[in-house]
């Protein structure tokens, strides 16, 4: 629509591009390096978090989070649901033995479901990670670049259990900036996930480091800042791209 020729260069396996690269993930993940490609510009990440009828959180969830305390929220993303009832089963017996309430996220997966009915652990197949993970007391999830996005702008505690793929340098990241514990898959059990959990939530420098880069990542407007950067190279005007996050409104 903005005139930009077609490409060939597939972003996996052909390199990157010479004109620009966008990096969709929070700054605080990743600064520059000196070793990325030429007129790479991170913009934050870019969220869409609206089950298909655009709802948001259903009135039984709504409910059960006005009902008590911040539960600790439980999610495997949109691929992690396919082998998640170890995850569930372990995930919500360790609430339990924490004395927290939990909202676990299972997908269509009726396998997720704990075998166990408890009145503390409620069970939704879906709802929007923005508006569920600032109500959590902690986020426990696989650490997928797009729940670990949102999982850092709701500025709470986390636990992460990474799959596959990018997800354990995710995790050690978050790790490293002092929001997070990890949990290997392998390793997952009630009483590993038990004592993680009791570790974020009992140890105020967790929410407070979580709630300070929450606010540097709700900073950002991923996909404002991407729509500005191509915009910037359609119009001729690419030369000496910034390799930081664009400061640019909301709402563009």
């Amino acid at each position: 629509e903005i005139g930009l020729a077609p490409s060939r260069i597939h972003p996996l396996f052909d390199g990157a591009s010479s004109t620009l690269n966008l990096a969709m993930f929070p700054s605080a993940l990743a600064s520059p390096q000196p070793d990325w490609p030429p007129n790479t510009v991170v913009t934050g990440s870019c969220d869409y978090d609206r089950a298909e009828d655009g709802s948001g959180l259903s009135d039984r969830l709504r409910a059960f989070l006005d009902a008590g305390e911040p539960p600790v929220v439980c999610s495997l993303g949109s691929s992690g649901i396919w082998t998640g009832a170890r995850f569930y089963a372990a995930a919500a017996e360790a609430v339990r033995a924490i004395g927290r309430r939990a909202v676990l996220l299972v997908g269509d997966r009726l396998e997720n479901v704990p075998p166990v009915p408890d009145r503390d652990v409620l069970v939704v197949d879906y709802a929007p990670h923005s508006e569920l993970f600032p109500r959590a007391a902690a986020n426990v999830h696989h650490g997928g670049i797009g729940t670990t996005s949102q999982a850092l702008k709701a500025g709470r505690p986390m636990v992460i259990v990474p799959l596959s793929h990018d997800q354990p340098d995710n995790a050690w990241r978050c790790e490293r900036l002092g929001v997070a514990r990890m949990v290997r898959r392998r390793a997952v059990s009630a009483g590993r996930l038990a004592a993680a959990l009791r570790e974020v939530l009992g140890d105020p420098a967790f929410a407070e480091r979580a709630a300070e880069v929450g606010r540097r990542t709700r900073a950002e407007h991923g996909a404002d800042s991407a729509a500005a950067a191509i915009e910037r190279v359609a119009s001729g005007a690419a030369g000496g791209v910034a390799s930081s996050v664009e400061a640019t409104a909301p709402g563009r």
